[in-house]
């Protein structure tokens, strides 16, 4: 990353705060950042996830994970980067489908400018589908899960 896309970054990080403002995104050439000021995140030590080859996302991928049920709440990523399932390669997914969760379970992380931000349920119930894979570059409002 460039000196020039770190001045973007930190003076679009001071107009978020300075505003009080919900969310922003900005894009420039192949620049796109989402700075998302209302979402509370815990970060992850970046040594705790090596890295892996990155999926393709959903505009790269035709046939990328489509929601089988409208049933249920989707919970959507709150920002830009990449999806983890599990907090390391070795260890189970924070959930499965068929998992009972409550509001606050750590369902998943995105890693974010090599931080590592734990993804909550906002609601309890029981994980119906995972609409994303492990290593996936997820965007900002995707679904990535459906609980019922």
């Amino acid at each position: 990353m460039a000196n020039e896309d770190i001045s973007y970054i930190e003076a679009i990080a001071k107009i978020v705060k300075e505003l009080d403002l919900e969310a922003i995104s900005y894009s420039k050439d192949s620049l796109n950042i989402v700075i998302n000021n209302k979402t509370s995140h815990v970060a992850v030590p970046v040594a705790t996830q090596p890295a892996i080859e990155l999926l393709p996302t959903k505009q790269e991928n035709e046939e990328a994970i489509e929601p089988k049920t409208t049933k249920g709440e989707q919970i959507k990523s709150p920002m830009v980067g990449v999806l983890y399932l599990a907090p390391n390669p070795d260890e189970a997914p924070y959930v499965k489908v068929g998992d009972r969760v409550n509001a606050g379970d750590v369902l998943c992380l995105i890693e974010a400018m090599k931080t590592f931000n734990q993804i909550k349920s906002t609601k309890s119930g029981i994980v119906k589908e995972i609409l994303v894979d492990s290593g996936m570059a997820v965007e900002f409002d995707e679904p990535l899960f459906v609980i019922e």
